[in-house]
């Protein structure tokens, strides 16, 4: 059975998990009503960090135009541009036992594309979720759910996978940004220009 977290709260993967070295994580949401005339496209990113809270380099910043990290170990689905459906609408692959020594911490985001033009926020996102899924048997280990706390944030820091000696745990982090992925590319020391 599934582990079900509160923002704030960090749980052992692979402690309470033996063996575990193949994961993903599913991320999901839905839009609420909206009129506005332009669709909604959120965006999974995930950032692989030092322990300085950086990227080692720009190609440890995993989205659709960058798929896959330089060690292999992260591995991003693809784009949803509608979140339509049941399920997780964009997955990241993970091999544990792949992430360089190096990273310390691999942090996952959700972001609106395009949010300033559109006139989008989190305020307008409902169900957004992020899961921990063993694929050996489809077992759901882990689940965040983010709640209804957003309004003008128009991406979040939804939880991250750190090392902690040997193990590998995951924080629910659920921190909101109102200047998109660039304010998350900024912190996380990415350079989008």
């Amino acid at each position: 059975m599934a582990v079900s977290l509160q923002k704030g709260q960090k749980v052992d993967l692979t402690k309470t998990n033996p063996g575990l070295v193949q994961i993903h994580v599913g991320l999901g949401w839905d839009t609420n009503k909206y009129d506005g005339g332009q669709g909604f496209d959120l965006d999974a990113s995930v950032f692989l960090l030092n322990d300085a809270g950086k990227v080692l380099d720009d190609q440890h910043f995993i989205f659709f135009n960058n798929a896959t990290s330089p060690d292999g170990s992260v591995v991003h689905s693809g784009d949803n541009r509608t979140g339509e459906g049941e399920g997780d609408d964009e997955v990241i692959n993970i091999d544990l036992s792949k992430v360089a020594a190096g990273v310390q911490k691999i942090s996952f985001a959700i972001t609106i594309y395009d949010a300033q033009a559109r006139n989008q926020n989190f305020g307008q996102v409902s169900n957004a979720y992020a899961r921990v899924v063993n694929p050996a048997n489809n077992e759901e280990l882990l689940r965040y759910d983010l709640g209804e706390d957003f309004s003008i944030e128009t991406a979040i820091v939804v939880g991250e996978l750190y090392r902690n000696g040997g193990e590998w745990k995951f924080s629910a982090i659920g921190s909101g940004y109102k200047d998109g992925l660039a304010g998350l590319a900024r912190d996380f020391g990415v350079n989008i220009g």
